[in-house]
């Protein structure tokens, strides 16, 4: 298993993104991306964490968009985990203007609970029922996730290991609404 990490902060709690400057509901769909060259500039020099290129090899790779663009506001790198019997997310980050720590007022609210979400459905494809687990990119984080998402801090293969289950994530996949996309990139 490659280690990753999870940086969303999760802030409002809203079926579809809200523009923090409008206040405007934004709807969203969520695509696959399959092309590693379509990743290219979405790469820690950009504020992306890591090269999201190089995800597309052993992981699939999913973007929330605005609705009808490309316009993506977060990503998540997800594995299937037989083995655990949960659906591993190996990688998670908003894009650099929805991120609290790059910017004092992010673009959209409710990225980092969509990218929680789309993991969850992803899980239950694979027949965990949402179980997925990953791991926190810090304390502070791991503590978030367990107050506002129900995480459970595992601390088993990484000291920020955290899970989140069953009714926990149905609770988080009911507040969100977003398409799903036979679109690939």
């Amino acid at each position: 298993m490659n280690f990753g990490f999870i940086s969303v902060y999760i802030d409002d709690f809203t079926p579809c993104l809200k523009d923090n400057f409008t206040g405007e509901l934004v709807d969203t769909e969520v695509i696959r991306i399959k092309r590693s060259s379509f990743l290219e500039k979405y790469n820690k020099k950009n504020g992306w964490y890591i090269d999201w290129s190089q995800l597309t090899k052993n992981s699939e790779v999913y973007a929330l968009v605005i609705k009808g663009t490309v316009d993506i506001q977060g990503l998540a790198s997800v594995q299937n985990n037989p083995d655990a019997g949960a659906l591993y997310i190996q990688w998670m980050c908003t894009a650099p203007q929805n991120n609290k720590q790059l910017t004092d007022t992010p673009k959209y609210s409710g990225v980092g609970g969509h990218l929680f979400a789309i993991a969850g459905k992803k899980s239950i494809e694979y027949g965990y029922d949402g179980d997925v687990f990953g791991f926190a990119a810090d304390e502070k984080l791991l503590q978030h996730y367990v107050e506002k998402l129900g995480a459970e801090a595992i601390c088993m293969l990484h000291q920020f290991h955290f899970g989140i289950f069953d009714d926990r994530m149905k609770n988080i996949m009911e507040v969100y609404t977003y398409e799903w996309t036979d679109e690939q990139l």
